[in-house]
């Protein structure tokens, strides 16, 4: 569950999301919040619920990348999520992950992630279909599928469920951790867990009348909760 600051992430602890996830939609699709800012959502998360933060839409910087990562890290963030915009090529991508996994050092776990419509974003970042070989190249632990152009065009746009699962089973069988967000609705929740992702990301489906900068609405988080665990 996505949220903005710790107004927020307090009414997404209490409706019971699993992870929270800190970014600023200002700076794009994966925009980097403050250090404070993931700091004072660190400070009323509890202990035992992880914490991620998104480090920004990213250039081919890998110096750039490993001091965002470690700012994330040591301001609470358990995860730490790569937007691979400004490498089109797996060993771009391999070069800039291998940085902040190194930067990191342990003391988070490291997402590529690749956006499912790349082909309509200048510069072609990385296809969706290589984040799996990349991450596992550079030795990170999972993946996120996302969208880069957030204007109602979600995942299911872009990539069909067979598709999805292909990535998804391709990313389980390297040892990742695989995670699908990008304007899902609450009726893509059946088809993401068909798909076998450890993880579905949320923000517009939980605010209200279902818009992205709209507030958090407790009823609408727990709707979507209790549609991920029904049947497990």
């Amino acid at each position: 569950m996505s949220v903005t600051d710790a107004r927020e992430a307090r009414v997404a602890v209490e409706a019971g999301v699993d992870i929270v996830d800190v970014k600023n939609p200002a700076e794009g699709s994966l925009g980097a919040p403050g250090p404070s800012v993931i700091g004072r959502v660190r400070e009323v998360v509890p202990p035992e619920r992880p914490v991620s933060a998104a480090i920004g839409d990213l250039p081919n910087l890998p110096g750039t990348a490993a001091l965002a990562a470690l700012g994330a890290a040591r301001s609470g963030a358990a995860y730490v999520k790569v937007g691979l915009w400004g490498t089109s090529t797996a060993e771009g991508a391999v070069a800039l992950l291998s940085a902040v996994r190194e930067a990191v050092d342990g003391g988070a776990v490291v997402i590529a992630a690749a956006y499912a419509d790349a082909e309509r974003v200048p510069g072609r970042p990385l296809p969706p279909g290589d984040v799996v070989e990349a991450a596992r190249r550079a030795g990170v632990e999972g993946c996120l599928l996302d969208t880069a152009i957030k204007d109602g065009h979600g995942l299911l746009e872009w990539l069909t469920p067979k598709a999805l699962a292909a990535l998804v089973s391709e990313g389980h069988a390297a040892g990742l951790e695989m995670a699908l967000a990008g304007a899902l609705r609450a009726e893509d929740l059946a088809m993401v867990r068909a798909t076998g992702a450890d993880v579905a990301g949320v923000r517009s489906a939980a605010c209200r009348d279902g818009r992205r900068s709209a507030p958090l609405d407790a009823d609408r988080i727990r709707r979507l909760r209790a549609m991920c665990t029904t049947d497990r």
